[in-house]
């Protein structure tokens, strides 16, 4: 007597649940130990000493691990211009990819900031401009990125939008359309 779909099915179902839950623990431990290898290199070029005219240098054939710590050295140093250009070579990068996008847009936002400090808020303009887009960016990518959705908020508050409707103006015009369109509200009529 042959083994009816039912039950054939009913038996491999739990072998075929083990084995899924093998690969998603497969992946889990190489993806930790892919953040674990960048760590470490990241820490080693931070613990580097740089020269000063070598700053930027970066092997031809370094991977990429290697381009992005370089780029968080030089952006630490305050070299804004060849980190981002390493954080822009490396957003492609399906495992770096939105580290680098967050760090060039953190960093143009660390900028933004400190020229808005000096005085110069119109040079902070279109940093803070490419920082959002960098952040809206990601949000596309992730909706769920909590840390790219915090710091779009704080760079809206420096830049809003210009399409942004203006609250203050709009609050008494908003509770008049509230009341005329809610339920139980006499509107004066028999």
């Amino acid at each position: 007597m042959g083994l009816t779909p039912r039950t054939r099915t009913r038996r491999l179902a739990p072998w075929a649940l083990l084995l899924l839950a093998a690969a998603l623990l497969a992946q889990a431990a190489w993806q930790a130990r892919q953040r674990q290898a960048l760590r470490q290199v990241v820490q080693a070029e931070l613990a580097a000493p740089v020269v000063a005219s070598a700053a930027s240098a970066v092997p031809a054939g370094a991977a990429p691990a290697q381009r992005f710590a370089r780029a968080q050295r030089l952006a630490a140093d305050g070299q804004l211009d060849p980190a981002l250009g390493l954080y822009r070579a490396l957003q492609d990068d399906p495992l770096l990819g939105p580290a680098a996008r967050f760090n060039g847009a953190n960093a143009l936002m660390r900028q933004a900031v400190a020229l808005r400090d000096g005085g110069q808020a119109d040079a902070a303009y279109p940093m803070v401009e490419l920082a959002k887009e960098g952040y809206r960016e990601l949000l596309r990518r992730d909706p769920g990125d909590d840390a790219a959705r915090y710091n779009l908020e704080r760079a809206l508050r420096l830049n809003p939008e210009e399409d942004a409707p203006d609250l203050s103006t709009a609050g008494p015009a908003r509770g008049e359309r509230a009341a005329t369109t809610m339920r139980a509200i006499s509107q004066g009529l028999p």
